[in-house]
C-alpha cells in the first residue's frame, strides 16, 4: 500500500487532513513530533545540534531550549541553513525507520506523513505520492487567527516565508482545497482515499 506525503503551509489544514485519513484507517507519522524527538538529549541531532550552537541553546534539564535555538537560526539564514543541514537528513532516517517498522508488522493501509516541510526539506523520496493541501489566503487569515490569535501581517509574513502553494503544486500528485467547510473537506478527503483503493 502507499505511502502519502501530505504537506501544505500554515492554517491549510493538513492536520486536519491527517487526522481524517487517520479515522479511515491510516497510520500517520507527524513529521513535527519526530522533530521534537530527536531532539532529546543524547541524541544524535542533540550532539550535533549542541556542537554546532554551543552549550548555551540548553536548558537547565540538558534539553535544546527551541525558544534561545531559535533565537539563533531565525536571525541568519546561514545559521538556519546548518541547523537544516544537521537535522533534516537525520529526521530523514528516523521517518524511514518508522515507515519501515510500519510496514513490517504487516500493516497494509497508507502511511501517512505529514509535514510541512516535505518538499523543502528533500523527503518526497520517502513517499510514493505527495498530496498538497491548500487553501485561499483570506481563508487561512481567518484560520490562524481564529486558531493562534495571530494578526493578519504576522499570518501573510509567515505565508511569504513559506514555499508557494504554486511551487509545491510542481511536486504533487494530489492537491486537495479547503477553503470551504468541514464537511466539503470530509468529501475530498473521502474522494482522495477512494483514489487510494483503486
Amino acid at each position: 500500500m502507499k505511502t502519502i506525503g501530505l504537506t501544505g503551509g500554515i492554517g491549510s489544514g493538513k492536520s486536519t487532513v491527517s487526522q481524517l485519513l487517520a479515522e479511515r484507517g491510516a497510520f500517520v507519522i507527524d513529521a513535527d513530533k519526530v522533530g521534537h524527538e530527536i531532539y532529546l538529549p543524547g541524541k544524535e541531532a542533540w550532539q550535533q545540534v549542541t556542537a554546532a550552537f554551543g552549550p548555551e541553546i540548553l536548558a537547565a534539564d540538558q534539553t535544546i531550549d527551541r525558544k534561545k535555538l531559535g533565537a539563533i537560526v531565525f536571525g541568519s539564514t546561514e545559521a538556519r541553513q546548518r541547523l537544516n543541514a544537521i537535522v533534516h537528513p537525520l529526521m530523514f532516517k528516523d521517518i524511514a525507520a518508522r515507515i519501515q517498522a510500519k510496514r513490517a508488522t504487516g500493516f497494509s493501509a497508507p502511511i501517512v506523513v505529514e509535514a510541512a516541510i516535505l518538499i523543502e526539506a528533500n523527503w518526497i523520496p520517502l513517499v510514493d505520492e505527495v498530496w498538497l493541501v491548500e487553501a485561499s489566503t483570506g481563508a487561512v487569515v481567518e484560520r490562524v487567527a481564529a486558531q493562534r490569535g495571530l494578526a493578519t501581517s504576522d499570518t501573510e509574513a509567515r505565508i511569504a516565508s513559506q514555499l508557494s502553494n504554486a511551487e509545491r503544486r510542481k511536486h504533487a500528485q494530489l492537491v486537495i482545497h479547503n477553503d470551504g467547510s468541514l464537511a466539503d473537506l470530509k468529501q475530498r478527503v473521502d474522494r482522495a482515499w477512494e483514489r487510494l483503493s483503486q
